[in-house]
């Protein structure tokens, strides 16, 4: 059922939802400063590129450098970014067909107001929930 979704997400925004992040991850990393967050762009763009059965987990050892980055990313970016996953996600699920789509972008709300100090993992991995 995971593969269904996530090719219907695909086809239905997903695919250019991870090329926008994916190009702000490349004009991130251009200057030196921002390359942090130009990562984070492209963590953003794969998560965005298949959502279902992944999940987004706390990072060990995610310090004050991730906070402060996370502020920052929020006042200049975040909102904007969860504003129009939230938008996108209600009008979504105005269809039955829409429900699952909707959810999976109000799962990309966390990401993109703190995407900071966050990793990646798969839902069906014992392990990945877990400090290591």
């Amino acid at each position: 059922m995971r593969l269904v979704l996530n090719v219907i997400w695909l086809i239905f925004g997903g695919l250019l939802l991870a090329l926008g992040y994916a190009l702000v991850g490349v004009v991130l990393c251009v200057l030196i400063i921002t390359i942090p967050f130009g990562v984070a762009a492209f963590r953003m763009a794969n998560f965005t590129l298949w959502p279902f059965g992944r999940t987004l987990v706390d990072k060990p050892g995610a310090g004050a450098g991730s906070l402060i980055g996370n502020v920052l990313w929020l006042i200049l970016a975040g909102w904007w970014l969860a504003l129009a996953h939230i938008v996108t996600g209600v009008t979504q699920c105005l269809t039955i067909v829409g429900i699952p789509l909707g959810l999976a972008n109000f799962k990309l709300v966390p990401i993109s107001l703190f995407p900071m100090g966050k990793q990646i993992v798969d839902v069906d991995d014992p392990m990945a929930f877990t400090q290591r």
